[in-house]
């Protein structure tokens, strides 16, 4: 398929997806939602044909992400029109960013983010709904929603008091600041921080590595541990010892103990 609006590619078991709006820093219109379900439909599919086993996401430009085009009239009343309909945000954020969040926290497979300048708003927040997000020395995420009056939405209000706490959480969402890529990482809100100029080497060597490791150990990593939050430490004891009878069951298992007892580097399968 061709895109308009991102970038997607396939190759050696990652799939690459870059937001292509550069010109309005990646911001989120009807089109790019529509796009980027699309990609991630094929990343599903790929997921499930095993020729998947990671997915890279970032932008194009100097921002990641800056959340909603305002602009955008799906979303929008028309500017200075008297009397003009107020939208239904909620509608937007039913039919767009709750799936894209639900799909990238659920994709069985490690999703990398690269976060390559500002990422606001929802921006910010499907970066933090990725599983290892890396940021350039000059990157920032900003909670910008409280600037016009609004929510902090596409996960945002369930990420940040688990990754930062309550007091840093309401900080950060209700006076809208910009916060460092160093500081985010200080606080544990991302995995690292890069130098500009190595971000997207380091962000697709990662997610290289990745699709060369036990992609459904990791996949049960990750549902376990997105599931911690919720559970009582019974549940949690209890989660992990299904995950774990699946885990031993895996090809990738038995190659990894072979490999252990051969003294050799082991060759995952995936599978």
């Amino acid at each position: 398929m061709a895109y308009d609006t991102i970038e997607f590619s396939l190759r050696d078991g990652v799939a690459t997806l870059v937001l292509n709006r550069p010109d309005r820093l990646n911001s989120f219109n009807e089109a790019m939602h529509q796009e980027v379900r699309q990609a991630l439909t094929e990343v599903q599919a790929a997921v499930e044909a095993g020729d998947c086993r990671a997915l890279l996401l970032t932008g194009n430009g100097r921002g990641f992400c800056a959340g909603q085009d305002l602009s955008d009239r799906a979303v929008s009343p028309k500017d200075g029109a008297p009397g003009a309909e107020m939208p239904d945000l909620g509608y937007s954020i039913e039919t767009y960013y709750n799936p894209l969040i639900r799909t990238l926290t659920a994709l069985p497979v490690p999703v990398v983010c690269a976060v390559n300048g500002v990422a606001a708003g929802a921006g910010a927040n499907i970066a933090l709904a990725c599983d290892l997000v890396l940021a350039a020395r000059s990157a920032s995420f900003t909670q910008a929603f409280a600037k016009i009056g609004l929510v902090p939405d596409s996960g945002g209000t369930w990420q940040l008091p688990r990754q930062v706490g309550l007091a840093r959480a309401k900080g950060l969402a209700m006076l809208g600041d910009k916060l460092s890529a160093e500081q985010a990482e200080a606080w544990g809100l991302i995995w690292q921080v890069v130098d500009d100029e190595a971000l997207r080497d380091e962000a697709a060597g990662l997610a290289a590595h990745l699709a060369t490791q036990p992609t459904r150990g990791l996949a049960l990593i990750k549902q376990a541990l997105n599931e911690s939050g919720t559970n009582d430490l019974d549940t949690q004891l209890d989660l992990e010892r299904d995950l774990q009878r699946q885990a031993g069951r895996t090809a990738d298992y038995r190659e990894g103990v072979a490999a252990f007892m051969e003294k050799r580097s082991p060759k995952f399968s995936g599978q």
